[in-house]
């Protein structure tokens, strides 16, 4: 059986659980609660606290849209783009549970007309490009929630 392999082009931002749903991994202060993504092993943000050890959590799947905007433009290189290039959406989605905004890409298919602050978003996986060893690399994504 031949298929495609996939891998994350940055580990340790998300994961997948027994169902296969994507969650972003993140960090939490265990003295004060305050989140933090990209999820990081020391020094908490919160600089009313002296925390110097974060653990790794899940982080919400779902939050509502704060802000988003439209890349009309290729990334220089050495980014990956398609070619032709395809515009694409950026979404801040608020996570109301951590009190977190996490910026990322909007699915294909959905551009900047098709949002709409304070609307519901869901965290999905979408492929960012293909590497020299044929390898899928995956990222997370926001899409619109059902």
């Amino acid at each position: 059986m031949s298929g495609t392999t996939q891998a994350p082009a940055i580990d340790g931002w998300w994961a997948t659980d027994e169902s296969g749903s994507p969650h972003l991994v993140g960090a939490r202060c265990p003295q004060c609660g305050t989140y933090v993504f990209p999820p990081r092993a020391n020094n908490c943000p919160n600089p009313a606290c002296a925390g110097d050890e974060l653990e790794q959590v899940p982080l919400s799947r779902r939050g509502t849209l704060w802000s988003y905007t439209e890349n009309r433009y290729a990334p220089p290189p050495p980014y990956p783009a398609p070619d032709p290039f395809e515009p694409f959406a950026v979404a801040a989605v608020a996570l109301a549970d951590e009190g977190l905004i996490v910026l990322g890409k909007v699915v294909e298919g959905t551009l900047a007309a098709d949002l709409k602050v304070g609307m519901e978003m869901e965290l999905t996986t979408m492929t960012l490009f293909v590497d020299d060893e044929g390898v899928e690399r995956t990222v997370y994504a926001w899409r619109i929630a059902e």
